[in-house]
């Protein structure tokens, strides 16, 4: 059965091993969410990521971030826009999570960035989800 939802997917992975404490997970791979997964090592919320080539089929590696007192640094992941229901912005509507305490990772003309980036550079695009 095929995925309608791909980085949802991510996203979900993502926070259901951030509740169990793992340190790294593994997602099949494409562009998109390797793009997404480069936007969070940038912004400090994982550690790391490596794109591996797992018995002919790709696979980001993502390494969780963890606190010194064992609690994860992505509090939270919310999808914005799906399948069903795109959600756009435009630069000067960006969406702020948490009031500036997250990021909107958002996909513009020029890349996936995150909110405050497109701001700056004057570009809107689709508001793939929020992270804080």
């Amino acid at each position: 059965m095929s995925m309608t939802d791909p980085l949802a997917d991510l996203l979900t992975r993502i926070r259901n091993a951030t509740k169990e404490g793992h340190e790294k997970l593994e997602i099949p791979a494409s562009r998109l969410k390797a793009n997404v997964v480069r936007v969070l090592k940038e912004e400090g919320y994982i550690k790391n990521f490596r794109l591996v080539r797992d018995e002919g089929h790709p696979v980001i590696k993502v390494y969780l971030k963890y606190s010194d007192s064992g609690e994860s640094v992505i509090q939270g992941v919310r999808r914005v826009s799906r399948p069903g229901l795109r959600r756009y912005s435009g630069y000067q509507e960006m969406p702020r999570p948490l009031s500036g305490g997250g990021i909107a990772i958002v996909s513009t003309s020029k890349g996936v960035v995150t909110g405050r980036k497109a701001k700056s550079m004057k570009v809107g695009g689709e508001v793939l989800c929020e992270v804080w």
